[in-house]
């Protein structure tokens, strides 16, 4: 498994080099109000993978930051556990309805 593993490893890696070497011709970015940037493509490929996975990340972090303060709460309630609750008094009243069933 483990020779499987860096094979596959290898071929994304030759994979990625060699698109990177069929893709050094220069290309221009135009941006607002007449900017441009020329850059190799690759690098232009790269830029925007990175910023995307960058926008990716920061969108994800309010979700796991919520995630990570719940799961605090949590482990603070089992570590320090309350007195606790009383059982319910079993009477008709609670449920009307299941004295008809």
């Amino acid at each position: 498994m483990r020779l499987f593993t860096w094979l596959l490893r290898a071929f994304i890696f030759f994979t990625l080099f060699a698109f990177a070497l069929n893709n050094q011709q220069s290309a221009v970015v135009h941006w607002f109000f007449g900017v441009q940037w020329s850059a190799p493509m690759v690098i232009i490929v790269l830029v925007a993978f990175a910023a995307g996975s960058a926008i990716g990340v920061l969108a994800m972090m309010p979700g796991w930051w919520l995630h990570w303060h719940r799961l605090r709460q949590l482990h603070s309630k089992v570590a320090n556990p309350g007195p606790a609750p009383a059982a319910p008094a079993s009477s008709s009243a609670e449920h009307p309805l299941r004295d008809a069933l």
